[in-house]
């Protein structure tokens, strides 16, 4: 891969120590030879999935056909057909990335693969579904996203325990990201006790970031005062460049460092949810105002390409803003906001989009199953 066929807009994302990672799998993208593509022209060295996405995967196109007859032929259920095809396209972007995998010492080069989003609130089948995932991927660039609800904090120590990869899913809050920054390293604690390799153990904790903006602003205006109107499109950057600070802090602190010296990593934020869904707002806004090193940005690709033709990379725009961040927070609790009712109703949306989502992905399967058995 060389970095002249780079886009230079993504490629000087990447120097400011951002990883470019695609929010979106296919088979399509795999057997077209796309994702291998953006690897190569878009800095692309991650994947993320999650039941939305393999929802529309499944849905749209023909992709899956032949794999959905041989699978009923043989019997399977609609749970086994959904975990063999998404295993088998996760396991092959695996294979695709495993060369960025390598060139970054394993920090990038990584797909993720979402535990059944009907777990979120039971610790014990979260942690059982997350190793199955890994022995049926059964690659060592592979993350498990489990949610960052309050049933998940413990499953995500006890999977890192296990030695197993953790991508942290649905953050919206600083206080919910510090539980997870205290449950990964927990997590490290428990794996080394367990005679692992802590140099192999990667973790990110995915804080979404255009969900928050949206609901805030839906807020503000119900308020409809001018100090309340002038917030807009502020509380998402505000609340990462929050968790960012967090980030600094908890890893410079004296726990993270006992395990550095076993090898430990930093559980890097990664900004989720920068598709920009107001259209007033710039379209590469939560890239541009997001840019820190240590950082994972997960994009759909019409972001990408945005970035690609008319992103501004301004170099860190992240480090050093967290007291500006907190005045954000403090003029927002001043005109009536619940920032933390806010970050709960997220929360709840978040787990109930991706169960409708995931049982969408079942009936549409069942019905293709179905018409294939007739």
């Amino acid at each position: 891969m060389t970095s002249s066929t780079q886009n230079p807009n993504l490629a000087a994302l990447s120097a400011v120590g951002v990883s470019v990672w695609l929010d979106d799998l296919s088979r399509d993208r795999l057997t077209s030879g796309n994702l291998k593509e953006l690897t190569e022209t878009r800095s692309v060295v991650g994947v993320t999935t999650n039941p939305t996405i393999f929802g529309n995967a499944l849905q749209h196109g023909n992709a899956y056909d032949a794999q959905l007859n041989e699978l009923a032929a043989r019997g399977a259920d609609v749970d086994a057909v959904i975990r063999t095809a998404t295993t088998d396209d996760v396991r092959n972007a695996c294979d695709v990335l495993r060369g960025a995998w390598e060139a970054s010492d394993g920090v990038d080069g990584r797909v993720s693969i979402e535990v059944d989003p009907r777990l979120a609130h039971d610790t014990d089948k979260t942690v059982l579904q997350a190793i199955e995932l890994w022995k049926i991927v059964d690659r060592p660039n592979l993350l498990i996203k489990i949610p960052a609800t309050k049933a998940g904090l413990p499953a995500i120590t006890a999977v890192l325990a296990e030695g197993i990869s953790v991508n942290v899913t649905l953050i919206f809050s600083v206080q919910r990201h510090r539980e997870v920054m205290d449950a990964y390293l927990a997590g490290l604690e428990a794996a080394k006790a367990g005679g692992h390799d802590l140099s192999k153990l990667h973790s990110v904790a995915s804080f979404f970031v255009s969900r928050v903006d949206t609901e805030i602003d839906n807020r503000l205006d119900k308020v409809g005062s001018a100090d309340a109107l002038a917030l807009r499109g502020k509380a998402g950057i505000a609340n990462a460049q929050l968790a960012y600070a967090a980030f600094e802090e908890v890893f410079a602190g004296t726990r993270y460092a006992a395990l550095k010296a076993d090898g430990a990593r930093v559980q890097r934020p990664l900004w989720a949810s920068t598709g920009v869904k107001n259209p007033a707002y710039p379209d590469t806004l939560y890239v541009t105002e997001l840019a820190a090193p240590h950082t994972v940005n997960t994009l759909p690709e019409k972001t990408i390409e945005a970035v690609a033709d008319h992103g501004e990379i301004r170099g860190d725009t992240v480090t050093g803003t967290g007291a500006a961040a907190q005045q954000v927070f403090d003029q927002l609790t001043a005109v009536g906001i619940d920032l933390a009712d806010v970050f709960q109703v997220l929360e709840d949306e978040g787990v109930a989009k991706f169960e409708k989502s995931w049982k969408e992905l079942l009936d549409a399967t069942q019905a293709s199953l179905d018409a294939v058995g007739k």
